[in-house]
């Protein structure tokens, strides 16, 4: 449950720096600082699902040999 947890807030962090870059109220330094921050929050968020993309395929191949 944590791991969902985990993917949420990403998530919600994600959706909020957005929200921010789209109001359009921001000087040019902060909004390329929050672009880069979105680029890093989807790259960890795609991490994440891939990591457990892979450990769900392992454990669906464990059961098969069982």
């Amino acid at each position: 449950m944590a791991e969902l947890d985990s993917v949420s807030a990403l998530v919600e962090e994600l959706e909020a720096v957005a929200d921010r870059l789209r109001a359009g109220s921001l000087e040019q330094d902060e909004a390329a600082a929050l672009v880069e921050r979105c680029a890093e929050l989807a790259g960890r968020l795609g991490a994440e699902i891939d990591t457990r993309a892979r450990v769900a395929g392992e454990a669906e191949g464990q059961e098969r040999l069982l």
